[in-house]
């Protein structure tokens, strides 16, 4: 399944918040991927789930980011119903990518039965936070 990655989101989320967070992210080496999908419309409700097998590939090395948290989604084997024609949103958390990263790949290795989340060619950004739009 390709993606949009969204660099101007128009989220409004309060600046000391923004701070906090910042400073988290950089400590823990982490990457934050916000995933907003939508489902068909022609459908009343999908369902999704993330492979634990699923990981950042750096362009420029053989490191590969693990994915180690995911917010508002299931993981493998079971689904998460989400509603059909509205963006759900679920969260994302890998490990670092190395300081020299500047182009990754958003990889879900599964076994095909259901399709694949799959975004490549992202820029890296200073705050490893990313929206993508599935």
């Amino acid at each position: 399944m390709g993606g949009i990655i969204i660099t101007n989101p128009g989220v409004e989320i309060d600046e000391e918040i923004k701070k906090d967070l910042l400073t988290q992210t950089e400590e823990v080496g982490q990457v934050i991927l916000h995933i907003i999908y939508k489902a068909p419309a022609q459908f009343i409700f999908a369902l999704i789930r993330i492979w634990p097998t699923t990981y950042l590939y750096d362009h420029h090395s053989d490191h590969r980011s693990e994915l180690v948290h995911a917010e508002n989604i299931t993981y493998y084997p079971d689904w998460h119903q989400c509603n059909a024609g509205v963006d759900n949103y679920f969260t994302l958390v890998f490990s670092g990518l190395p300081s020299t990263c500047t182009m990754f790949d958003f990889i879900e290795h599964c076994d095909g039965s259901s399709g694949a989340f799959e975004v490549h060619n992202i820029p890296r950004n200073d705050t490893d936070v990313y929206y993508i739009r599935l």
